[in-house]
């Protein structure tokens, strides 16, 4: 079974649930006929499964719209089937509170509802800027102070578009980077980038270079490197290597985990792009927040990796984590530490519950003697 059609299936029972049960919520019943109801709610169907059949991927006029519709209604019905559906269980579907339980679902529902708007709007906004402060062994003194500022699942395409990049890169170049790191999924990887957005990309600069890594949405057409949207956004992609930006400070790339683990292709990427490094601190980008015991183990002070979103939508989060454990923030982590952003960009819906996207800016420390 396909994604569109998982998305089909799993959006028409989700609308079929939340249908079914604001039917009986009074405030609607006094409002719209059975009818009227069933018309209105056969219509909001319909336009979804347009959107999901049609929308994504696709060329015109209406394409971006139905899309962008598409993936707000079914949030939207998730969002309010999590309240609805808790509402179900607390009361036995209305067979244990009868009186209470059609009010009971439209406070609900107006739950879902405003769940669903701060979604909206925290989607909508601009990414915060997320400040660490990380020591690192082996920093030189005079690289003491250097700041590194990151920008993680982006998802540039149909939805978030040359405009917002150029809002983003704004923002990036206003913190004064001493090195700027991407941390993979700059593309949607639909289709081709065009060159407005590749020209906001190669407005990225810093004293110590722009480096990539791949996430798992970059998508790779069998051509040369060159060919590759990553390759040209005009940073330097560190395919499981290292390069040495200033004397003693190390960073280093590997490709996507998560995309490795889907072809069968694990193993120890860290240890492999980190052979052969000159001494000094290390800090090592990763798109996916896995096998940290094992870029701690080979010599990584600080790993930098994005992906989850943070959940993106609560309660959305609790499952991401389950397969995630380091969701978002900093960690520590047999002696080195993590920091994983939620992103400055949204993956689907331009929706996030709670938290806005964010950049994140590093202060590199040198470590403070007795630790």
């Amino acid at each position: 079974m396909g994604f569109r059609t998982m998305l089909l299936v799993a959006g028409t029972l989700l609308h079929a649930y939340v249908a079914w049960r604001v039917a009986g919520v009074p405030a609607i019943a006094r409002r719209l006929s059975r009818w009227g109801y069933f018309a209105l709610s056969a219509g909001l169907w319909i336009a979804f499964a347009a959107a999901t059949t049609w929308g994504h991927g696709a060329t015109g006029a209406l394409a971006v719209p139905l899309e962008a519709f598409g993936l707000t209604w079914l949030t939207t019905l998730f969002l309010v089937g999590v309240p609805l559906l808790a509402t179900d269980l607390l009361t036995g579907f209305g067979l244990w509170m009868p009186r209470h339980a059609p009010r009971l679902r439209g406070a609900a529902v107006l739950v879902g509802l405003a769940m669903a708007a701060t979604a909206l709007v925290q989607g909508h906004r601009a990414p915060a800027v997320s400040d660490f402060e990380v020591e690192l062994a082996g920093l030189p003194a005079d690289a003491d102070g250097t700041v590194l500022v990151g920008l993680s699942d982006l998802h540039v395409g149909e939805q978030l578009g040359a405009g917002w990049l150029r809002a983003r890169v704004d923002q990036v170049l206003a913190l004064r980077p001493d090195a700027i790191v991407l941390l993979g999924d700059l593309f949607e990887g639909h289709g081709r980038s065009d060159e407005a957005v590749l020209t906001q990309f190669r407005r990225l600069s810093a004293p110590l270079g722009v480096w990539a890594v791949t996430g798992n949405h970059e998508r790779f057409r069998g051509g040369s490197a060159a060919e590759e949207p990553i390759e040209q956004t005009g940073a330097t992609v560190l395919h499981d290597r290292w390069a040495e930006i200033r004397p003693g400070l190390v960073v280093a790339g590997v490709d996507d985990l998560t995309s490795r683990r889907r072809l069968g292709q694990e193993g120890d990427a860290a240890g492999r792009a980190l052979t052969g490094r000159p001494p000094g601190a290390v800090v090592l980008l990763s798109h996916t927040p896995w096998s940290a015991e094992r870029a701690a183990a080979a010599g990584a002070g600080l790993m930098l990796s994005g992906h989850t979103h943070g959940g993106q939508v609560w309660p959305f989060s609790h499952l991401v984590r389950s397969v995630y454990p380091l969701l978002e923030g900093r960690y520590e982590v047999d002696g080195m530490t993590v920091i994983v952003s939620r992103g400055a960009g949204t993956w689907g819906p331009r929706m996030r519950l709670w938290k806005r996207g964010e950049i994140v800016r590093i202060t590199l420390r040198t470590l403070r003697r007795g630790r």
